[in-house]
């Protein structure tokens, strides 16, 4: 017999809902992890960007100016000249050679030896033009003793007006003919036609000679013409008088000075260019013709203009770049500004700035390559305008 109570009402669950369970404890211990992760990078990434603005802050304010050097800039007046390259020729110079043919009998010079002016360098062969010249003398005698009798005769009427007439042709005619062979007799002759310098014999005695061929140079070095050509842009400065610079590696270091004698009328078609020729006095021999030069044609000086070292012009592929101090006392220190700068011309190891910068600006000449823009900087050494 079964005693067990029979459960009641209140012990019994209610229909249609079942009993609710309590978590598992796995799912339990992998949500506790996740969450300590997701904090743990919060903090990191919140340190780390803490740690980075601080250092940022503290390297801005804590960094030293860049000492640097510079120069106050300052208009002055700029020599102007226009450069060319030119070559030397000389005022004369010629090739000796003979007019007619002939034998070499005699040479009357040394290689580079200094001649006068009508000096007999070469005699060719004359001598059947000197028996001819005799011959001829013996006629022209002959025709003036013959005109002197019959003038005589001719007071008296034992001669007529027209035997006068032939006779004084007859004269005249032998006297012609006398100068004729002088004239051939003068062409066996090569003889210096100015004073010079002779070069190299190119002849040797007994050698035959054909007309015009070449004996020597002959060549007056004394003064030299210097040739060049210059843009047609240039030519409201072309004036004859004007003074030329001359410069050549065989004298480093030394300067020559020449005059324009000529410029030329004419604009070449080709090139655009103009040619000039100045004259150059060279007592001393030291310039030769046929060197190669650089000629500078001096200008009026340009006013006002800013002068800069090389050394401050920094070249890029945008164009050239200066750094300029800006503020209140910007020969001491200041904040760099890049500055974009027209450079027009170079002379030697300065430039002439024609726009982007003003009388008075103090720019970085030593030290820019470290500067960045915007960077403090200090001025350890000012230079003045001239660079001393």
């Amino acid at each position: 017999m079964n005693n067990t109570p029979a459960p009641t009402v209140a012990d019994r669950p209610p229909s249609g809902n079942p009993p609710e369970l309590p978590p598992p404890g796995g799912a339990r211990q992998l949500l506790i992890p996740v969450i300590v992760l997701v904090v743990a990078v919060l903090i990191f990434a919140g340190l780390f960007g803490w740690r980075t603005l601080k250092q940022a802050a503290s390297g801005s304010a804590g960094r030293p100016p860049v000492a640097v050097s510079a120069m106050r800039l300052v208009a002055t007046d700029v020599p102007a000249v226009i450069q060319a390259v030119g070559s030397l020729r000389a005022v004369r110079e010629v090739v000796l050679s003979p007019e007619t043919a002939g034998r070499v009998v005699e040479i009357g010079f040394e290689a580079g030896q200094v001649v006068a002016a009508g000096s007999l360098l070469v005699q060719l062969y004359d001598a059947p033009e000197q028996a001819d010249r005799a011959a001829a003398m013996a006629r022209a005698d002959l025709a003036n003793a013959q005109l002197a009798r019959v003038k005589k005769l001719i007071q008296t009427g034992a001669e007529s007006r027209e035997t006068l007439d032939e006779r004084e042709a007859e004269r005249n005619q032998a006297l012609a003919n006398v100068e004729q062979l002088d004239a051939r007799i003068t062409q066996k002759q090569i003889r210096a036609p100015f004073s010079g310098q002779l070069g190299i014999r190119l002849i040797d005695p007994g050698e035959y000679l054909e007309p015009g061929s070449a004996i020597a140079t002959l060549t007056d070095s004394s003064h030299l013409f210097v040739d060049f050509s210059v843009p047609q842009q240039q030519l409201r400065w072309l004036q004859p008088g004007s003074t030329v610079r001359v410069t050549t590696d065989a004298w480093p270091g030394r300067e020559f000075t020449a005059s324009v004698a000529t410029v030329e009328p004419r604009v070449d078609p080709d090139t655009r260019n103009i040619a000039v020729r100045a004259l150059l006095a060279n007592p001393d021999n030291s310039l030769r013709p046929g060197m190669f030069v650089a000629a500078e044609l001096v200008l009026p000086p340009e006013k006002d203009r800013l002068v800069v070292p090389s050394t401050a012009i920094q070249t890029t592929a945008a164009g050239d770049n200066v750094v300029v101090i800006r503020g209140p006392e910007a020969s001491v220190g200041g904040q760099a500004e890049y500055v974009r700068v027209t450079v027009s011309r170079r002379l030697g190891d300065t430039a002439v700035v024609s726009e982007g910068l003003q009388a008075g600006d103090v720019i970085i000449t030593e030290g820019q390559l470290k500067v960045s823009p915007g960077a403090q900087v200090q001025v350890t050494l000012l230079k003045s305008a001239t660079g001393s």
